[in-house]
């Protein structure tokens, strides 16, 4: 069995960047990962639900379950000229691998999968079970992903005692942010109506853009709460702006906003649409709003596997790890419905998404590592 350092893991990345998964396809990349866990005594069942590939991997039936988390499809890759390389050709430079999904996620999926053959080489006897739970719908609409998953291990009662998922958490560098919660997101599509005709002619016309300035202006000025220890204050942003028929002698009918919502558990879903409705109220606009909740906040337990993890993380990187809810969701937010504890470490987020995106050689070194300690720990 192959020492859980960088070489193993940087392989299986490889090959794992080297199959398009666009979201929400997997590209085979689940396939791969079954075979190669079934090899090290995992029962691998693969769940599909609508468009979208699933895999549940377990070895052991006992208690404590530790459960790797993670996915396998990624973003578009953007203009394929302005990267230096083939974002679908695994490439090393610089002391980098680059390729779509270096980074967010598939080295972190490549690293679990490496400290778990190594620690059934270690301890064929185990103690407890070790799963993975991966899924080809993060990057997307997150319906048939681990949200379906997590449904059906919960009504067979499969439930998971400690859960670490690999998203790229990191900041500057490995092991100095780890994530044990999430802000709630909750997105707005507001209509307001007015009476189109000639910008020449203002009294025969409502402007619609006129009208919702002020209540716009009072919306990003308000203070919806100040957050609390584990949370900052909940943030209030517009993303889109839409008015106009294209002439410049027009006023428009109507003006569309989109807008969003990431919040703490001081607010509620329900608190943040009874303020915003109140104040459009106030200002007599003409409206129709349509709600989406993205997610709920949550905030994992702080107990063993926190622990655990930060001192492995110490251990192989000698940086203090800062444990944060920053940043935007992730499918931990359905992990905890059956897992009490849930963390997220993974490596350094500066180029994930983007042209050109990567992961240091030395990170991929390290990841097998510390989570090959997570597990002598919590399955001793």
């Amino acid at each position: 069995m192959p020492e859980a350092g960088g070489e193993p893991a940087l392989e299986l990345a490889k090959e794992l960047i080297g199959r398009r998964s666009i979201t929400p396809q997997d590209g085979g990349c689940q396939a791969l990962l079954a075979r190669r866990l079934e090899r090290a005594g995992f029962r691998c069942e693969p769940m599909r639900f609508g468009e979208v590939d699933n895999l549940w991997a377990r070895r052991g039936s006992a208690h404590p379950v530790v459960c790797f988390a993670g996915h396998t499809d990624v973003v578009p890759t953007g203009p394929l000229s302005e990267w230096h390389s083939d974002p679908f050709v695994p490439t090393l430079r610089e002391g980098k691998l680059f390729g779509r999904g270096a980074a967010d996620m598939k080295s972190s999926i490549a690293a679990f999968v490496v400290a778990a053959e190594r620690f059934v080489a270690e301890r064929p006897d185990h103690a407890g079970s070790i799963a993975l739970l991966i899924t080809s719908d993060e990057e997307g609409p997150s319906v048939d992903g681990t949200a379906r998953v997590v449904e059906r291990l919960k009504a067979r009662n499969e439930l998971i005692d400690y859960c670490i998922v690999g998203e790229p958490s990191s900041v500057d560098t490995l092991g100095d942010t780890l994530k044990i919660g999430r802000r709630g997101s909750l997105s707005g599509k507001l209509t307001v109506r007015g009476v189109q005709g000639h910008v020449a002619y203002p009294h025969l016309v409502k402007n619609p853009i006129h009208l919702l300035a002020p209540a716009l202006s009072e919306l990003v000025r308000t203070q919806w709460d100040q957050g609390n220890e584990s949370f900052p204050p909940t943030s209030f942003q517009v993303s889109n702006i839409h008015a106009g028929t294209g002439a410049g002698n027009v006023v428009p009918g109507s003006v569309q906003v989109d807008f969003n919502f990431r919040f703490s558990t001081e607010s509620t879903e329900r608190s943040l649409r009874e303020r915003v409705e109140a104040l459009l109220r106030k200002h007599v606009l003409e409206y129709a709003l349509d709600w989406t909740l993205g997610a709920k906040p949550f905030l994992s337990k702080r107990g063993r596997l926190a622990q655990t993890v930060l001192d492995a993380a110490k251990r192989h990187t000698g940086c203090s790890g800062e444990l944060s809810t920053t940043g935007g969701t992730s499918d931990a937010r359905f992990i905890i419905d059956i897992c009490p504890e849930v963390i997220e470490l993974g490596p350094v987020n500066a180029s994930i998404h983007k042209l050109n995106e990567h992961i240091a050689l030395d990170e991929l070194a390290i990841l097998p590592r510390i989570y090959l300690d997570m597990l002598r720990a919590l399955l001793a």
